[in-house]
């Protein structure tokens, strides 16, 4: 009896809304909920934090795909730009000396560098067989004469006896005749002897005009030709006047209707470091060589002291008006495509390979004569893999270092 009151005390206790088993219950589920909720929170925030850095990597990824490059502006050539090129020097007038008569070397008076005048006499040549050939000449001529002289006297004779019917008109033209038969053969005469006292003149070289021997080909007792037969001419002496001094140049064929007569040309020597010399385009040939495509041009130099020796290598440099606008790039943004030359330049975030022509190469930079228009912003260095339309971000410029002050301190 007592066993089944204590069972329904328990029950009725359980039953009751305050009973101490109930309250223990409701703690129990509470706690668990708790626990319940900090795990799920931590579940979520864990989730949540790999989405975000998920996304972040994600952003990441695609911000290292886009590569990022430097730019360079193109700089406008001057408008008026100098081109350098190679010349040859030589003296305004040069010649070779030769000997217009044959025989052997007598005499020479000048050597190599030597200053002449026009007249001076250069060199003797003996030439005995002209000498006797002039001789024979004038005793023809005299002998010409002298049947000259009796044919003239026989002449008038017979005119005069021909008045009186003395003689017949037949010896009177036999004697007019033979008048006009001797008076040719003194003018033939007489032209030999000028021919070959103009063969023994030739026996003495002279300068032909003022100027300085470069060459002496010849020395006493050598055997002079003439040139009149097979054999080849000796060239005694060459002569050359630097007082003005001539340049030749090839001009490359772009720059030639730049290239005028009256351009200033400067002239610089390796033997004169830092000196120029001033020179004037006088002339050109008017005429693109085939085979070069240049233009041959003449600058003229004065050289009255003569320190620029003829034969010389000089650079000449022309300052030529420029017709087009030409940009300068370095060399490091060109591209070599088998479409042809090619830069890249950025064009509202992307890559863009332009086609531009090449000028002079300067070395680190190039000029680009066409395809550019100035305000391009032109990749430094660009990937061989680079094509149009790449998304592409500009570097931000490098800040340049404060200037070092006194002592070394920044």
């Amino acid at each position: 009896m007592q066993s089944q009151k204590d069972g329904q005390i328990s029950a009725q206790e359980r039953q009751s809304p305050g009973s101490p088993a109930k309250r223990r219950s409701r703690r129990g589920w509470l706690i668990a909920g708790a626990v319940f909720l900090v795990f799920a929170a931590v579940l979520i925030s864990g989730i949540v934090e790999r989405v975000h850095t998920s996304a972040g990597l994600r952003g990441e990824t695609a911000d290292l795909a886009v590569p990022t490059v430097s730019v360079v502006a193109p700089q406008r050539a001057a408008p008026s730009e100098e081109i350098v090129l190679p010349g040859n020097v030589q003296p305004f007038t040069q010649s070779p000396i030769f000997s217009r008569t044959n025989g052997y070397l007598k005499h020479w008076y000048f050597d190599i560098g030597a200053h002449v005048k026009k007249g001076q006499l250069l060199a003797v040549i003996d030439s005995p067989e002209v000498d006797q050939q002039l001789q024979q000449a004038r005793s023809n001529l005299l002998t010409a004469q002298a049947n000259l002289e009796l044919a003239t006297i026989t002449k008038a004779r017979y005119q005069g006896l021909k008045k009186t019917n003395a003689v017949s008109q037949q010896d009177v033209d036999n004697a007019v005749g033979t008048y006009n038969a001797n008076k040719a053969i003194v003018e033939a005469d007489q032209a030999a002897v000028e021919q070959y006292s103009a063969l023994v003149s030739f026996e003495k070289v002279y300068a032909p005009f003022d100027g300085v021997i470069t060459a002496r080909n010849t020395d006493i007792g050598d055997l002079i030709n003439s040139g009149s037969n097979a054999n080849v001419k000796t060239d005694l002496f060459h002569i050359a006047q630097p007082g003005v001094l001539r340049v030749y140049v090839n001009v490359p064929e772009e720059y030639s209707q730049a290239t005028t007569p009256g351009l200033t040309a400067d002239l610089t020597l390796a033997e004169f470091p830092g000196r120029q010399f001033k020179g004037k385009l006088v002339r050109t040939a008017e005429a693109i060589n085939y085979t070069t495509r240049t233009l041959l041009a003449e600058v003229d130099v004065n050289n009255p002291s003569g320190q620029l020796l003829s034969g010389a290598y000089a650079e000449v440099h022309f300052k030529v008006p420029g017709h087009v606008t030409t940009y300068i790039l370095p060399v490091d943004t060109l591209l070599f495509r088998k479409e042809g030359l090619r830069v890249a330049v950025v064009e509202n975030g992307k890559a863009k390979l332009v086609p531009v022509m090449p000028g002079r190469d300067f070395g680190n930079t190039i000029e680009i004569i066409s395809g550019l228009q100035g305000n391009e912003s032109v990749i430094s260095s660009p990937p061989d893999s680079i094509v149009t339309g790449e998304t592409v971000q500009i570097a931000p410029p490098q800040a340049t270092p404060p200037p070092a002050t006194a002592g070394g301190k920044q």
